[in-house]
This record gives structure tokens, C-alpha cells and sequence, in this order.
């Protein structure tokens, strides 16, 4: 018997390599194969199809997008709704993290200048990506954001280049507006004053979006969007707007459902990202009597009847709402965790139950010391955008 070929192939070059590795006897009744790749983590595997029926290709490439699920952004681009976050993942750690979430097969790799590890990340990407590497620049969908100091217009195209060179990248997927409100215009990302009030600039973010849309003309990046908007400020930006934002990306989870604002988003066309997906448990500001996500009894109740863990049962969750989520980790076995969320599904009741453990809690308030007192950190500026409803 011949022993299967092993290649080493692109996720979304699949129709390539079918189309390639085509063998065709004389006529249907002998032995015809198809050979189409199957991901197994970051190495693809050919396995023999009987071709006298094409019905059993669509079926394989059925299960190869279920199993790679997606959401689809207004421009056509195609986003996995599970990527990895790298918010808190230390310098010395990120690298190694981004390097086996892609080898396990993550192709959504969440960034931002204000974490300060987009050169490690970088490092990862310019070993594991490039036209002689299992994976291609196309197959991966990178999303970056600008942080607060550099709103003013003449900032934004250097920030985004300053981005790219780190994360050592031609273009973003997309781009996001990190918050509404701006800092203090410079290099240093939190600007404060001798009573360690945040040193505010107020840019008006409108203002920053046209200068962002100019980044989608000049091909630097494919697409942008928001993070930490509410809905009146979403619409704000939409009143102006010639490239229309693609997503939002803002805390979500069972504790914050967030129903009104992605019923908002998804009526003007806007895909949702849910950051801290699972409570970010691991945040420096925690609050001792908050509840715990993770060990909210109907959750863990869940899990046990499927063999999961509770954070994947948080992330089919939005998976099933067609929110993306990016959890954070750098430990192997939960990165690979996190993904494995596609082989199950909730029924109408247990989304329905889930949704109802909201309580409008909001874990990722930035929080300083000002007086002997832990305050909202940018509470005091005009765009700050938890002062509205959603």
C-alpha cells in the first residue's frame, strides 16, 4: 500500500493543493483520488477522498471551515472568531506563546503599541511566517491598535509605522482606535501629573478616524475599527465616516453580555470582539469580593456534561453569538484549550441561561491611586465612554 504523502501547505491555500495533488485513472470506476489537505496542528496531512463523488470534498471543506470558524467583516475579510489576546503576556513569554498558538493552528493574533511586546511578537512572526513557511502573511489575520498618546492626525500614520516595523509586517488586517479619549501628546503612554492624574489631550476622535481611513487608502492596512466606543460614539464616528469601521472590540463575557451594544453594532455592520473574555483574572486591579467568573456554578455545571473546561464553555458561548473572543495565555495547554471550542454546541436553553448570569459587571475599569483613593483612571475626560447606558 502507498504510504500517504505529508505536506507542507497554507490552511487557505486548500483549493491549490487540491487542484494540484489530482489523480485521474482511466475512467471513474478505477481507482480516482483526491488528495486534500487536513490541519493538523501547524502541519498539514494529505488524506485519500474518492473523487467519483465530489460530494465528499464539500463535506471535507465543510468541516475544515467549521473547524476554523469565522466571521465575515462589511469589507469581505474573513476573521477567526478565537484568537490569541497578548494584553499582561510578558516580555520573555509572548514570543514563545504567539509562536505555539500558531503552531496548534490560531490565524487571529490580537496586538497593540500600548502592550509593549509588538517586538517579541515580531520575532514570532518573522520565524513562523513568510512564502517558504507552513504559514503565509494571508493566512493570518493581525489586528493592532493606537493608543491614546498618538491621536492627533499627524501621529496616527507614524504610530501605525512604528507598529508594523515592530511586529515586522507590510500591513494590519486591521487597526483599531485603542479608546476614544486621548493623552498627552509623546512617547510616554501614561503622561500624569504630580498628583498622578492622567495628563489628558482632547483630540477629537473624529478627527483621528479620518486620519485612520487614510492608512486603508494608502494600503497599510485592510481594514480599521473601534475599541472601548459606546454606542452613541460608534455613531459619532459613522456620521463622518468614508471607510466605515469593520469592528468594535470591547469587554464581553457572561457577566457582561453586552446585548444592547452588539444588537447596535450588528445593525450598522460591525463585528464584535470580546476582550476578557474570561473576567481577565489575572489583572492588577482585581477587587477581592468580585465575583469569579470561571467558578460561576451553571458554567462548571456545563462543562462536566460536555467534558470541557469552563472557559471553553465562555467561548462557545460568543462563538454561537458570532462575537470573536481573544483570550489571553501564555501556557501551552491553555492556548491549545482555547481553541478546541468547535466540537461541541449549546443548546437554545444553555445559551439561554448563560446570557442570563449578566450582571453589567465591568472588570476592566483602569484604575489609579490619587489622594489614598482608587479612582477610574480616565474618568474625568469628556470622551470617556462608560458614563453611558452601552
Amino acid at each position: 500500500m502507498r504510504e500517504k504523502p505529508r505536506l507542507k501547505g497554507s490552511f487557505s491555500s486548500l483549493s491549490r493543493v487540491t487542484v494540484n495533488l489530482l489523480y485521474t485513472g482511466k475512467n471513474c470506476k478505477e481507482p480516482t483520488y483526491l488528495y486534500s489537505s487536513i490541519m493538523r496542528t501547524s502541519v498539514f496531512y494529505i488524506e485519500k477522498v474518492n473523487c467519483c463523488s465530489l460530494l465528499n470534498l464539500f463535506v471535507l471543506q465543510a468541516k475544515m471551515s467549521a473547524a476554523c470558524g469565522f466571521v465575515a467583516l462589511h469589507t469581505g475579510q474573513k476573521m477567526p472568531l478565537i484568537g490569541l489576546g497578548t494584553w499582561k503576556s510578558e516580555r520573555g513569554q509572548v514570543r514563545e506563546a504567539v509562536k505555539y498558538a500558531l503552531s496548534v493552528g490560531y490565524r487571529h493574533i490580537d496586538c497593540a503599541a500600548a502592550y509593549s511586546n509588538e517586538t517579541e511578537i515580531g520575532e514570532a512572526f518573522q520565524e513562523c511566517l513568510g512564502p517558504d513557511k507552513v504559514i503565509k502573511r494571508e493566512d493570518l489575520f493581525v489586528t493592532s491598535k493606537l493608543w491614546n498618546t498618538k491621536h492627533h492626525p499627524e501621529d496616527v500614520e507614524p504610530a501605525l509605522r512604528k507598529t508594523l516595523e515592530d511586529l515586522k509586517l507590510n500591513y494590519l488586517d486591521l487597526y483599531l482606535m485603542h479608546w476614544p479619549h486621548a493623552f498627552e501628546r509623546g512617547d510616554n503612554l501614561f503622561p500624569k501629573n504630580p498628583d498622578n492624574t492622567m495628563r489628558y489631550d482632547y483630540t477629537d476622535y473624529k478627527d483621528t478616524w479620518k486620519a485612520m481611513e487614510k492608512l486603508v487608502v494608502k494600503g497599510l492596512v485592510k481594514a480599521i475599527g473601534l475599541s472601548n466606543f459606546n454606542s452613541r460614539q460608534i455613531d459619532d464616528i459613522l456620521s463622518v465616516a468614508t471607510v466605515k469601521p469593520a469592528v468594535l472590540q470591547v469587554e464581553c463575557h457572561p457577566y457582561l453580555a453586552q446585548n444592547e451594544l452588539i444588537a447596535h453594532c450588528q445593525k450598522r455592520g460591525l463585528v464584535v470582539t470580546a476582550y476578557s473574555p474570561l473576567g481577565s483574572p489575572d489583572r492588577m486591579w482585581k477587587h477581592p469580593d468580585e465575583p469569579v467568573l470561571l467558578e460561576e456554578p451553571g458554567i462548571k455545571k456545563l462543562a462536566e456534561k460536555y467534558s470541557k473546561s469552563p472557559a471553553q464553555i465562555i467561548l462557545r458561548w460568543q462563538v454561537e453569538r458570532k462575537v470573536a473572543a481573544i483570550p489571553k495565555s501564555v501556557t501551552p495547554a491553555r492556548i491549545q484549550q482555547n481553541l478546541q471550542v468547535f466540537d461541541f454546541s449549546l443548546t437554545e436553553e444553555e445559551m439561554s441561561h448563560i446570557g442570563s448570569l449578566n450582571k453589567n459587571w465591568r472588570y476592566i475599569v483602569p484604575m489609579i491611586t490619587v489622594d489614598g483613593k482608587l479612582v477610574a483612571r480616565d474618568a474625568g475626560h469628556p470622551h470617556y465612554p462608560f458614563n453611558d447606558p452601552y
